[in-house]
Formats: C-alpha cells, sequence, structure tokens
C-alpha cells in the first residue's frame, strides 16, 4: 500500500492555514517528496511523519512557491543524523539552483544525487518506486509526476507442480531468479502469472491543460491536479498566467479515467475552495478540494 499525505495546498504565498505546495509519499519505509514550498518540513511534523526518512525529492519547476523550504529541510534532514544519500529529480539546471539555495546549508551529512530532466518523458527506477516525470505547460520548464507501485505476478504452487519444480526453488524464482539445476533451467514464469495492476499517483500543477497530463495520467488511481481558479470569471486569468480552474482540470479527469481527483495550488484570492467545487463535480463527479494534510491509502486491487 501506498500512504498519500497532500502536506500543502497553496499557490503563491503561505495562508494561515495553508503552506505551499508539497506531497509526500511513503512505501516499504521509502518516502518520496514532490516539491518543498515554504512550510514543508512544519506540515510534515504536524503529521507525524519523518524528514528523516525522505528518500527521493521531485521538483516540478524552479519557482519560488514550490522549492523555497529545500534549504530549512536539507538542515533538518542533516540534524536528525540521516548520512544515506538523498535522490533529487527536476528540471534542467537542478544542481545550479539547489547548489545556490544551499549557501545557506552548505554542509550536510549526506550526499544529494542530481537526476537532472532534459526530455519531455522520463521514467526512473529508484527506492521501489517507478517514477514517471513528463513535461507540462507552464512560463519555465515543468514537469509533472506520476508515482507507480508495480505489482508482480500471482504465485501458483500448482504450476510449480506440474513443472516438477523443487519446493526449495520456489521462494528464489518467486523474487525472479533464474535457476539451473541437474541440466534443468527453471524461470520465473513457470510458477509466476503475468503482472498485476499495480498503483497509480499522478501529480501535476503549474500548468495549463494538456494532452501529456492526460496520457500520464491514464487509469490513475488518485490524480492531484492544479485548480488554481475555482470562480467561473478567472478563465482569462488562468491562460494568461498558465494555471488551470478546477473545471479545465475535472475536464482531465474524465478524459484520464481516474479514479478520484483532488484540487490544488489554490490562489490565495480563493479562500473557500469548496465553494466552487461543485461546477467540477458536474463534469468529474469523484473531485475533492485538496486541503493541507489531506491523506489517503492507496491499496492494491484484491480482485487482482
Amino acid at each position: 500500500m501506498l500512504d498519500v499525505c497532500l502536506l500543502g495546498t497553496g499557490g503563491m504565498m503561505p495562508l494561515p492555514g495553508r503552506w505551499l505546495s508539497a506531497l509526500m509519499t511513503r512505501y516499504n519505509g521509502k518516502c518520496l517528496l514532490i516539491d518543498c514550498g515554504e512550510g514543508t518540513q512544519i506540515a510534515i511534523r504536524e503529521k507525524g511523519w519523518s524528514v528523516h526518512s525522505i528518500d527521493v525529492i521531485c521538483i516540478t519547476h524552479f519557482h519560488g512557491d514550490h522549492i523555497s523550504g529545500l534549504p530549512g529541510l536539507l538542515l533538518s534532514m542533516g540534524n536528525s543524523d540521516r548520512i544515506m544519500p538523498v535522490y533529487m529529480i527536476g528540471p534542467k539546471g537542478l544542481k545550479r539552483v539547489v547548489d545556490c539555495l544551499r549557501v545557506i546549508a552548505p554542509e550536510l551529512p549526506f550526499e544529494i544525487i542530481y537526476i537532472e530532466l532534459t526530455e519531455h518523458e522520463h521514467e526512473i527506477e529508484i527506492c521501489g518506486y517507478t517514477i514517471k516525470a513528463f513535461y507540462v505547460r507552464h512560463n519555465i520548464p515543468c514537469y509533472g509526476y506520476s508515482i507507480l507501485i508495480k505489482r508482480g505476478g500471482r504465485f501458483f504452487p500448482e504450476k510449480a507442480k506440474d513443472n516438477d519444480i523443487p519446493m526449495m526453488f520456489w521462494n528464489r524464482l518467486q523474487r525472479g531468479e533464474i535457476i539451473e539445476h541437474e541440466g534443468k533451467i527453471y524461470t520465473p514464469d513457470m510458477v509466476i502469472g503475468p503482472e498485476r495492476k499495480g498503483i497509480k499517483l499522478t501529480y501535476c500543477t503549474d500548468t495549463r491543460p494538456t494532452k501529456s497530463i492526460i496520457k500520464n495520467a491514464m487509469g490513475a488511481d488518485l490524480l492531484i491536479c492544479e485548480g488554481m481558479y475555482g470562480e467561473i470569471d478567472k478563465d482569462v486569468k488562468a491562460k494568461a498566467y498558465k494555471h488551470m480552474t478546477f473545471r479545465e482540470a475535472a475536464k482531465i479527469a474524465k478524459e484520464a479515467d481516474v479514479k478520484e481527483l483532488w484540487l490544488t495550488h489554490y490562489s490565495p484570492s480563493l479562500a473557500r475552495p469548496e465553494d466552487f467545487i461543485n461546477e467540477a463535480k458536474r463534469i468529474f463527479p469523484n473531485t475533492k478540494p485538496g486541503k493541507d494534510k489531506k491523506t489517503i491509502i492507496l491499496e492494491f486491487d484484491k480482485n487482482e
């Protein structure tokens, strides 16, 4: 199962009760953070989660409301006695930008391993996660991310018996090993069925609607998507500043056939997002207003 916490939902500036953009996930003891706006580490502590265990940090783009919390977060991670490397993923120029921010956090007890995105789509296997980064439409280079937890095929003891595979090799075959024994070769497909549906979470913000979001969010268990403006009269402003409205996010969720949509990255002028949610729900009924520290546990399909 994948624990998901939307730490901050604000855009542009923090407000009382609303931190800036950040999302955190936990899977098999490995934690992943997407964006790190101001107040992120406070939100993590309020949630009761730990900064020490963050193994991967993904940055969507280099605007302050998405990255300004990094120096403090890295210092807190260092003060928590973390010594294992931290992987940091983001647009081209990531190391240069983070090095500038680290003027106030120059010495850390752990290494930062940078992965800079240069293509429109990337797939990265790291710390048990499969991360798919995809380019979106903002006024500077910006990426969305799909986080996938893959699920292997089901083990069938009857297949193992039919293939006369000694029981002492069953566990190794389930782990993907190929075994040669007494002139015979045993392969995982002799005991395991096809790969089953895993878990998929897609996160994107600071973008106009684009086909890349629909493509990469297709069939997601949860889409967390920017809805900067809920008001009907903000369509022109959304287009001018390369952001999205509630209704546009709902249309993407519908086209991508996701299970659930959470809106996030609200304009500071949008004090009560829930007041404008009904228009989006008419387009995609399972639309929900995101709020700070909103949490869900995504689980594997029990019928698979």
